[in-house]
């Protein structure tokens, strides 16, 4: 049970009853101390790492927290502190690797972040040069996801609201299902599908009978994995508008279309965004589909209609397998490069629909 003391009180006044709390520099000198015996115990038998001593640090620090908790606050408030420190260090765990990805890239690609890299193709460059860029690739991503984009995000939002506000009975539930079947279709299978029918079977009625590989063949391939990331997210964003918010326009009379696009779709507006970037970040960093029906360049090709054409992931995948010593430089390089863009293009998206939120 929690400790509770009663202070000194003047004459005449209420007493007021305060719980004992275990003051922070008892948690941060258990913590250094647990750190400090994890250390000593492993380093000095020699048994372990730096991965070992953090394990078995908060594995002491839990012991410790609990017992000097249970002393001084009592058994429910050391639960409690046990718990919250339970919460904290998966939240730890769980950053991590995210840290540990964003820290890796930066530590390998920013030396290589020059003007050479963002305005330079890899044409004519050998195996010997240190010079050479990612200028097509950047060129041939932004070009391949913006017109996947372009093409999935009508689509996709158009069918979640026929879902969730017009489906009823056995077609909305064959469409929900396909969508579901969808979103666990490997990258390579997209790829194939816009090989076989765009590729070989509609391209050749445009380019004299022979086989076109395009950066727009890329984008339909990209188009087939981000319809389903899309139709998903806003569908479930379309069902947390509270029901209200239609009955009280339908009651002054607007009509059910007007309110969809005045009312349901600006609330729903934040996290339909975010399930676009969750979309359009997987795009960006898929490689199979763009060799399959890109093919990959070292030129800048600004028609995406026309010839092979690169990209960021595909630049990454080629330049790690090249044996050329300045290679894997540059790969690291376009990594960050692709991180970075992802990073942007969510950013000015999020403000984007807070500005309009709080432009309404």
């Amino acid at each position: 049970m929690t400790t509770l003391t009663a202070p000194p009180v003047a004459p005449g006044q209420r007493p007021q009853l305060r719980a004992r709390r275990l003051p922070l520099v008892a948690s941060i000198g258990i913590a250094v101390a647990a750190l400090a015996v994890a250390a000593v115990l492993v380093y000095g038998t020699d048994i372990g790492g730096t991965a070992l001593v953090l394990a078995l640090a908060v594995v002491f620090y839990l012991v410790g927290i609990f017992v000097a908790s249970n002393a001084v606050e009592g058994r429910r408030q050391a639960r409690n502190r046990i718990w919250s420190a339970l919460i904290h260090s998966a939240f730890v765990l769980a950053l991590l690797p995210l840290v540990s990805v964003v820290w890796t890239l930066v530590d390998n690609g920013f030396d290589r972040l020059d003007g050479n890299f963002f305005g330079t193709s890899m044409n004519n460059i050998g195996a010997r040069d240190p010079n050479g860029g990612a200028y097509h690739a950047i060129i041939g991503t932004l070009e391949q996801v913006g017109i996947a984009t372009l093409i999935t995000v009508p689509l996709g939002i158009a069918c979640a609201i026929y879902i969730v506000e017009y489906g009823r009975g056995r077609f909305a539930q064959i469409i929900r299902f396909f969508v579901d079947v969808m979103t666990g279709i490997p990258s390579i299978v997209a790829g194939l599908f816009v090989l076989a029918f765009w590729i070989l079977i509609v391209s050749p009625y445009f380019n004299n009978g022979r086989p076109g590989y395009s950066g727009f063949a890329a984008s339909l391939a990209l188009s087939v994995l981000m319809l389903p990331t899309i139709v998903r997210s806003t569908e479930e964003m379309l069902r947390l508008v509270p029901a209200p918010l239609r009955e009280g326009s339908y009651a002054l009379g607007i009509p059910k279309w007007k309110t969809i696009l005045r009312i349901v779709l600006p609330t729903a507006l934040p996290g339909i965004v975010t399930g676009v970037m969750l979309a359009v970040a997987r795009a960006a960093g898929e490689t199979a589909p763009v060799l399959l029906v890109a093919g990959g360049g070292a030129a800048i090709n600004f028609n995406p209609f026309e010839n092979n054409q690169s990209s960021l992931a595909l630049f990454v995948y080629q330049q790690a397998g090249d044996a050329s010593r300045y290679a894997p430089a540059r790969a690291w390089a376009a990594a960050l490069t692709l991180v970075a863009l992802v990073l942007v293009l969510t950013i000015a998206a999020k403000l984007l629909a807070r500005r309009n939120r709080f432009g309404r």
